[in-house]
């Protein structure tokens, strides 16, 4: 609440909400909820890492690529992801009228596949990936907080990517010690 009604902003006050836009831009609403994922409930992050990790898993046990061409692939979709998920994202919640709306999983997505890289082809290592993963992006240790406060777009898509390393990291330990 502003000080004696007059309009100076307290220390305590929220930054002001955006009006929602009157409509969707259908690309980046697609984009930002994973084709509907981030749509879930409880939970739409858990959600679209999920989305995420089935992709990987359909493609992998579906296909048999070569580790390379695994490894390829998911650069590959982490770039695309990374492409279009920082534009979606920004419309998204600038749509919306929420500056990180729990429905853009986009980043999720990005920073699960991220947790991914260097997996063997397995249950087990998908499900350390995902756990580790969504721990990292609930906990957001430094520096993952502080990229949040990147503009638009970029936050919301960058911390999710600094869980992603940190999972990627972690999960890579746990593969030379077990």
């Amino acid at each position: 609440m502003a000080a004696g009604g007059i309009g100076i902003p307290m220390a305590n006050d929220r930054p002001p909400v955006i009006a929602p836009a009157a409509h969707k831009t259908l690309w980046a609403w697609t984009v930002a909820t994973f084709f509907g994922a981030g749509l879930g409930k409880p939970g739409p992050g858990t959600w679209g890492s999920v989305a995420a990790v089935l992709l990987w898993a359909v493609f992998a046990w579906g296909l048999h690529p070569a580790p390379h061409t695994l490894l390829l692939a998911l650069a590959a979709g982490i770039a695309v992801t990374l492409v279009a998920g920082i534009p979606a994202a920004t419309i998204a919640a600038r749509e919306s009228g929420r500056e990180d709306p729990g429905f853009v999983v986009i980043d999720e997505v990005t920073g699960q596949w991220i947790a991914l890289l260097w997996s063997p082809i397995d249950w087990r290592h998908a499900l350390i990936a995902l756990v580790l993963f969504r721990a990292f992006d609930i906990v957001k240790p430094f520096p993952a907080r502080q990229l949040e406060r990147l503009p638009d777009g970029w936050g919301i898509v960058f911390d999710d990517v600094a869980a992603g390393l940190y999972a990627l990291g972690v999960a890579s330990l746990l593969r030379i010690w077990i």
